[in-house]
């Protein structure tokens, strides 16, 4: 199952690379990257099967994981090959009138959605119900 792990990185020519690099010599995979920097530093959110793997490379390169979450991993539309706008935005929807919370969200490979929630049990219910 994929898991969305947390790191800080500095924000100077490098970290990406370093980041990417420990993950890639180690033969794993980035399902999904999202990267914020704000000032000297970034957030960054990386999804990945390999959650020990992914873990035991980034920490033997330098870069703690601060946090490991559970998150669902939605197709974002049934046929993927296919681009349609308000996809996302009937899917929030739909959480929404549920009373479920979004707390983190981007966009994976494979046109896919990740999403962590204050329900994930109910959240996967309700996306599978959609599709």
């Amino acid at each position: 199952m994929a898991k969305d792990l947390l790191v800080t990185l500095e924000n100077q020519p490098g970290e990406g690379a370093r980041l990417g690099e420990a993950l890639g010599d180690a033969g794993i995979n980035i399902e999904g990257l999202c990267a914020i920097m704000d000032g000297r530093t970034g957030t960054v959110h990386i999804l990945v099967e390999d959650v020990a793997g992914a873990r035991a490379a980034l920490e033997g390169a330098g870069i703690t994981v601060e946090a490991e979450t559970d998150v669902i991993v939605s197709p974002a539309l049934p046929d993927p090959d296919l681009d349609t706008p308000g996809v996302f935005g009937g899917m929030a929807r739909a959480l929404a009138d549920a009373g479920i919370n979004i707390t983190l969200v981007y966009v994976a490979s494979r046109n896919r959605v990740v999403l962590a929630t204050d329900d994930n049990q109910r959240a996967t219910q309700l996306l599978q119900s959609m599709m």
